[in-house]
């Protein structure tokens, strides 16, 4: 079974749980975040726990959910080996997988309805990065990642 780390803000909390029951029902486990029902919480809090987790690789992905997906996914790529997407429709949910290697997945409760953040979400579970044209640029991301972490990057 394949985990999933998941976490929101309280704009999203409803299409949060919508989220963890259509997973589970997919088979996947869900490592819920937050916020909680009735929580206030400032969205880069809980974006940074996620991507952090990323990170370290407990989890391959993860799905982080605010009013626009916005700020959870400016949060989410200030965390050194993460690339987050934001996604509002299905095409480039897939694409953010297939051309971007996004581990992080980033919608807006305010801007996706519940229907339509399943089809994304199964888009981009299903799935993979296909290299190609598209390496050098995502193998780029990375050396411009390592750069800001003050790792040697190749000359």
């Amino acid at each position: 079974m394949k985990k999933i780390a998941i976490g929101c803000d309280q704009n999203a909390y409803n299409l949060k749980m919508i989220l963890i029951d259509f997973l589970k029902e997919k088979g996947y486990e869900c490592d819920d975040f937050g916020s909680n029902e009735g929580e206030e919480v400032l969205y880069p809090d809980v974006a940074l726990k996620v991507s952090e987790e990323v990170s370290k690789g407990n989890y391959e992905r993860a799905i982080l959910l605010c009013g626009t997906g916005v700020g959870m996914a400016i949060t989410a790529n200030k965390v050194p080996g993460v690339r987050a997407a934001v996604c509002h429709d299905v095409y480039t949910a897939e694409r953010a997988r297939k051309s971007n290697n996004a581990q992080v997945m980033c919608m807006g409760a305010l801007v996706v309805g519940p229907e339509l953040a399943k089809m994304m979400v199964s888009a981009w579970l299903e799935s993979e990065f296909q290299g190609g044209g598209s390496t050098p640029k995502v193998e780029l991301m990375e050396e411009i990642d390592k750069r800001f972490r003050g790792e040697n990057i190749k000359e």
